[in-house]
């Protein structure tokens, strides 16, 4: 009796089975979205500055600093994507919009971290275009504007800082009081000044991506110059800067795209040694401490 009933239950567990595949079938279906807009997949990179600059008093780096959003995947109900700047990278989840005429995008940040916000974005030839709010609205700056160009980024050696500009490290300064000798001989106390520290031409010359250095060519470098060419092999790999003095000198190059908080495994053999030999000099090298404050 027990093996008729056993017999007469398998078709039911059979068919009940397929039944549960089916749903599943269908499930994983309604799921799997085609993708859409591949031609926007990819790195969106350009200056993420605030509305009102006419806020700001002396030094200007804090408010522009460089955005990269990167897309990674567009489906009719969701846009994935990521957002670097200021040394913090944050996942973006969202939507687009495409009326025909226009596309345009909301991403949101997780909400997590007191800097997270919505970004709008419009899409403008081949710009994104658009303003970022933080969900905070008692931040210094709780809103920004961007405007993007799609760019590539691959590892170069090459690049250097540019040497038409100056680098003096803004964020660092000690006060100096100078003293002024008059015509009949006294000598005169002036009031202290800030004086901070500034880079040489070294920085130009030496490219610790492409050659080995040696003792002799460090040596007598200032530290400022050690940690510049230190932090300029992190940039052609990408790194996002979260110390302010080293977004103040690589934001406003051009070659430079951050991606990602951590190189340490993109490192060739040649900059890992380089390093090591920069890390040695930097700890007891000294500053010129000989830009006079703005």
């Amino acid at each position: 009796m027990k093996k008729i009933l056993l017999l007469a239950l398998i078709p039911l567990l059979m068919l009940s089975c397929r039944d549960t595949k089916k749903k599943d079938t269908v499930k994983s279906t309604a799921v799997a979205q085609p993708e859409i807009h591949k031609e926007l997949y990819g790195f969106w990179v350009g200056d993420f500055y605030t509305t009102d600059e006419s806020e700001y008093e002396g030094d200007m780096s804090d408010a522009i600093k460089k955005l990269n959003i990167n897309i990674k995947k567009i489906t009719k109900d969701t846009v994935i994507a990521q957002s670097v700047v200021s040394g913090n990278s944050r996942p973006l989840l969202g939507k687009l919009s495409d009326d025909g005429s226009k596309i345009t995008f909301i991403l949101n940040e997780p909400g997590t971290e007191k800097y997270d916000g919505k970004f709008e974005i419009t899409l403008v030839g081949d710009t994104l275009i658009g303003k970022w709010n933080a969900y905070k609205k008692e931040l210094k700056w709780p809103e920004k504007e961007f405007k993007l160009l799609k760019k590539n980024f691959e590892y170069n050696a090459d690049p250097m800082l540019p040497s038409e500009s100056s680098y003096v490290d803004w964020s660092d300064h000690k006060m100096v009081k100078r003293v002024d000798t008059l015509e009949d001989g006294t000598v005169d106390s002036l009031e202290a000044n800030p004086f901070y520290r500034s880079a040489s031409d070294q920085i130009f010359k030496l490219n610790a991506s492409t050659t080995v250095l040696k003792e002799e060519d460090v040596k007598n470098l200032r530290k400022l110059d050690l940690q510049i060419i230190k932090n300029t092999i992190f940039a052609r790999h990408g790194y996002a800067f979260k110390k302010q003095t080293f977004r103040n000198f690589f934001d406003p190059v051009e070659w430079y795209v951050p991606v990602k908080n951590n190189v340490d495994n993109d490192l060739t053999a040649v900059e890992n040694k380089n390093i090591k030999l920069l890390d040695r000099f930097t700890k007891y090298a000294e500053d010129n401490y000989d830009a006079f404050g703005r």
